[in-house]
Protein backbone atom coordinates (compact mmCIF):
# COMPACT_ATOMS: atom_id res chain seq x y z
CA UNK A 1 0.00 0.00 0.00
CA UNK A 2 2.92 2.29 0.63
CA UNK A 3 4.51 1.56 -2.44
CA UNK A 4 1.28 2.03 -4.53
CA UNK A 5 0.92 5.24 -2.83
CA UNK A 6 3.87 6.60 -3.64
CA UNK A 7 4.13 5.38 -7.35
CA UNK A 8 0.30 6.09 -8.22
CA UNK A 9 1.36 10.03 -6.89
CA UNK A 10 4.37 9.84 -9.28
CA UNK A 11 6.71 9.73 -6.15
CA UNK A 12 5.32 13.07 -4.83
CA UNK A 13 3.75 11.86 -2.03
CA UNK A 14 5.06 9.12 0.29
CA UNK A 15 2.76 8.25 3.21
CA UNK A 16 3.91 5.51 5.24
CA UNK A 17 0.85 3.19 5.83
CA UNK A 18 0.82 1.79 9.48
CA UNK A 19 1.37 -1.54 10.24
CA UNK A 20 0.45 -1.46 13.83
CA UNK A 21 -3.06 0.25 12.79
CA UNK A 22 -3.92 -2.56 10.44
CA UNK A 23 -2.90 -5.15 12.62
CA UNK A 24 -4.54 -3.76 16.20
CA UNK A 25 -7.57 -2.23 14.24
CA UNK A 26 -8.26 -4.87 11.64
CA UNK A 27 -11.16 -6.14 13.75
CA UNK A 28 -13.47 -9.26 11.52
CA UNK A 29 -10.97 -8.58 8.67
CA UNK A 30 -7.83 -10.13 10.64
CA UNK A 31 -6.94 -12.22 13.83
CA UNK A 32 -3.89 -9.31 15.25
CA UNK A 33 -0.28 -11.27 15.62
CA UNK A 34 -1.59 -14.29 14.82
CA UNK A 35 -2.63 -13.62 10.89
CA UNK A 36 -5.32 -13.52 9.37
CA UNK A 37 -7.02 -13.55 5.43
CA UNK A 38 -4.70 -11.23 3.37
CA UNK A 39 -7.49 -9.66 0.63
CA UNK A 40 -9.49 -8.88 4.25
CA UNK A 41 -6.11 -6.70 4.66
CA UNK A 42 -6.88 -4.76 1.54
CA UNK A 43 -10.46 -4.74 1.96
CA UNK A 44 -10.34 -3.31 5.06
CA UNK A 45 -8.11 -0.01 3.39
CA UNK A 46 -10.48 0.34 1.10
CA UNK A 47 -13.80 0.56 3.77
CA UNK A 48 -11.97 1.75 6.77
CA UNK A 49 -8.76 3.51 6.01
CA UNK A 50 -5.28 2.79 7.51
CA UNK A 51 -3.35 5.78 9.17
CA UNK A 52 0.67 6.55 9.14
CA UNK A 53 3.33 4.53 10.94
CA UNK A 54 6.60 3.74 10.97
CA UNK A 55 8.82 1.21 12.19
CA UNK A 56 9.39 0.28 15.58
CA UNK A 57 11.36 3.03 17.76
CA UNK A 58 11.10 5.54 14.96
CA UNK A 59 8.36 7.93 16.31
CA UNK A 60 7.22 8.56 12.76
CA UNK A 61 3.41 8.85 11.61
CA UNK A 62 -0.01 8.04 13.69
CA UNK A 63 1.10 4.79 14.93
CA UNK A 64 4.39 3.50 14.35
CA UNK A 65 5.26 -0.52 15.35
CA UNK A 66 4.83 -1.00 18.96
CA UNK A 67 6.52 -4.68 18.66
CA UNK A 68 10.57 -5.16 18.79
CA UNK A 69 11.93 -6.64 15.83
CA UNK A 70 13.53 -10.23 16.46
CA UNK A 71 15.56 -12.73 14.43
CA UNK A 72 13.29 -15.50 12.61
CA UNK A 73 14.61 -18.30 12.00
CA UNK A 74 18.37 -17.25 11.97
CA UNK A 75 21.19 -15.94 13.89
CA UNK A 76 21.88 -12.48 13.91
CA UNK A 77 21.98 -8.85 15.00
CA UNK A 78 18.54 -9.62 16.65
CA UNK A 79 17.26 -11.30 19.77
CA UNK A 80 15.24 -14.40 18.48
CA UNK A 81 11.72 -14.55 18.51
CA UNK A 82 9.86 -16.22 20.96
CA UNK A 83 6.18 -16.81 21.65
CA UNK A 84 3.87 -14.80 19.84
CA UNK A 85 3.25 -11.64 21.72
CA UNK A 86 -0.35 -9.79 22.46
CA UNK A 87 -1.76 -7.70 19.79
CA UNK A 88 -1.11 -4.23 21.03
CA UNK A 89 -4.50 -2.46 21.39
CA UNK A 90 -7.05 -0.42 18.79
CA UNK A 91 -6.67 3.11 19.56
CA UNK A 92 -8.53 5.36 18.07
CA UNK A 93 -5.77 8.27 18.47
CA UNK A 94 -1.96 8.89 17.47
CA UNK A 95 1.18 8.99 19.26
CA UNK A 96 1.12 13.14 19.26
CA UNK A 97 -2.06 15.33 19.84
CA UNK A 98 -0.01 17.43 16.65
CA UNK A 99 -1.66 14.61 14.69
CA UNK A 100 -5.46 13.70 13.96
CA UNK A 101 -6.10 9.81 13.60
CA UNK A 102 -9.14 10.26 11.39
CA UNK A 103 -7.68 13.20 9.12
CA UNK A 104 -4.69 10.93 9.35
CA UNK A 105 -6.38 7.96 7.40
CA UNK A 106 -5.86 7.03 3.66
CA UNK A 107 -7.93 4.66 2.31
CA UNK A 108 -8.27 2.89 -1.43
CA UNK A 109 -10.18 2.79 -4.24
CA UNK A 110 -10.35 -0.64 -5.16
CA UNK A 111 -8.53 -3.67 -4.21
CA UNK A 112 -8.48 -6.98 -6.54
CA UNK A 113 -6.43 -10.08 -6.66
CA UNK A 114 -5.15 -11.53 -9.67
CA UNK A 115 -5.50 -15.52 -10.30
CA UNK A 116 -2.80 -17.64 -11.07
CA UNK A 117 -1.92 -16.03 -14.29
CA UNK A 118 2.23 -15.27 -14.41
CA UNK A 119 1.48 -12.37 -17.59
CA UNK A 120 -1.03 -10.91 -15.49
CA UNK A 121 0.92 -10.59 -12.35
CA UNK A 122 4.22 -9.26 -14.43
CA UNK A 123 2.14 -6.63 -16.34
CA UNK A 124 0.85 -5.67 -12.85
CA UNK A 125 4.44 -5.39 -11.15
CA UNK A 126 5.53 -3.64 -14.13
CA UNK A 127 2.82 -0.51 -14.39
CA UNK A 128 1.65 -0.10 -10.93
CA UNK A 129 4.10 -1.80 -8.27
CA UNK A 130 4.71 -4.31 -5.98
CA UNK A 131 1.38 -6.98 -4.90
CA UNK A 132 1.10 -8.81 -1.92
CA UNK A 133 1.18 -12.92 -2.89
CA UNK A 134 0.80 -15.83 -0.20
CA UNK A 135 2.51 -19.28 -0.26
CA UNK A 136 2.99 -22.97 1.29
CA UNK A 137 5.81 -22.80 3.87
CA UNK A 138 8.05 -25.65 4.38
CA UNK A 139 10.48 -26.65 6.46
CA UNK A 140 13.34 -26.07 3.95
CA UNK A 141 12.00 -23.05 3.42
CA UNK A 142 13.27 -21.20 6.34
CA UNK A 143 16.69 -22.03 5.87
CA UNK A 144 17.19 -20.08 3.02
CA UNK A 145 20.19 -18.44 2.08
CA UNK A 146 19.83 -17.81 -1.66
CA UNK A 147 19.68 -19.19 -5.06
CA UNK A 148 16.18 -19.55 -6.72
CA UNK A 149 13.89 -21.25 -3.76
CA UNK A 150 12.39 -24.78 -5.31
CA UNK A 151 10.73 -27.39 -2.44
CA UNK A 152 12.82 -30.16 -1.77
CA UNK A 153 12.09 -31.54 1.59
CA UNK A 154 10.29 -31.39 4.57
CA UNK A 155 6.85 -30.97 5.96
CA UNK A 156 4.44 -28.18 5.54
CA UNK A 157 4.73 -25.52 8.57
CA UNK A 158 2.23 -22.73 7.08
CA UNK A 159 1.18 -19.97 4.73
CA UNK A 160 2.42 -16.83 4.41
CA UNK A 161 2.04 -13.68 3.48
CA UNK A 162 4.68 -11.24 1.21
CA UNK A 163 5.87 -8.64 -0.98
CA UNK A 164 6.24 -9.43 -4.62
CA UNK A 165 8.30 -7.04 -6.38
CA UNK A 166 9.41 -8.04 -9.53
CA UNK A 167 10.76 -11.43 -11.36
CA UNK A 168 13.82 -12.75 -13.27
CA UNK A 169 15.79 -15.50 -14.49
CA UNK A 170 18.82 -16.83 -12.86
CA UNK A 171 20.58 -19.93 -13.80
CA UNK A 172 18.09 -20.73 -16.50
CA UNK A 173 15.65 -20.87 -13.84
CA UNK A 174 12.56 -18.42 -13.94
CA UNK A 175 12.06 -16.95 -10.33
CA UNK A 176 10.30 -14.03 -8.73
CA UNK A 177 11.82 -11.49 -6.37
CA UNK A 178 10.02 -11.38 -2.77
CA UNK A 179 10.82 -9.38 0.31
CA UNK A 180 9.81 -11.42 3.58
CA UNK A 181 9.05 -9.78 6.46
CA UNK A 182 11.91 -11.84 8.78
CA UNK A 183 13.84 -9.12 8.77
CA UNK A 184 17.27 -8.49 6.85
CA UNK A 185 19.38 -11.69 9.00
CA UNK A 186 17.22 -14.03 7.32
CA UNK A 187 17.64 -15.51 3.75
CA UNK A 188 19.30 -12.92 1.46
CA UNK A 189 19.38 -9.95 2.96
CA UNK A 190 15.83 -10.34 4.19
CA UNK A 191 14.58 -11.25 0.51
CA UNK A 192 14.42 -14.36 -1.76
CA UNK A 193 13.98 -15.82 -5.10
CA UNK A 194 10.78 -18.74 -5.93
CA UNK A 195 10.44 -20.48 -9.17
CA UNK A 196 8.18 -18.93 -11.43
CA UNK A 197 5.72 -19.97 -13.99
CA UNK A 198 4.56 -23.14 -12.18
CA UNK A 199 2.49 -22.02 -9.13
CA UNK A 200 5.45 -23.19 -6.92
CA UNK A 201 3.64 -23.82 -3.68
CA UNK A 202 1.16 -21.98 -4.51
CA UNK A 203 2.54 -18.61 -4.84
CA UNK A 204 0.36 -17.63 -8.01
CA UNK A 205 -2.91 -18.86 -6.94
CA UNK A 206 -3.76 -15.35 -5.70
CA UNK A 207 -1.70 -11.83 -6.52
CA UNK A 208 -3.50 -9.25 -4.18
CA UNK A 209 -3.73 -5.27 -5.11
CA UNK A 210 -5.33 -2.15 -5.22
CA UNK A 211 -5.73 1.44 -5.77
CA UNK A 212 -5.33 4.30 -3.55
CA UNK A 213 -7.05 7.51 -3.61
CA UNK A 214 -4.67 10.19 -3.45
CA UNK A 215 -4.89 13.11 -1.27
Amino acid sequence: MTDRYCIYSNGTKHFYFSAQDMVSCGGSHGDGCNGGVSLMAWIYWVDNGIVSGGDYNSSEGCRPYEVAPCGHHTTGKLPPCGEIVETPKCLNSCRTDSIDYYADKRRGRNCFIILNNEEEIKAELFEYGPLEVTFEVYEDFVNYKGGVYKYTTGSKVGRHAVKLLGWGVENDLKYWLVANSWNSDWGDKGYFKILRGENHCGIENGAMGGTPIIQ
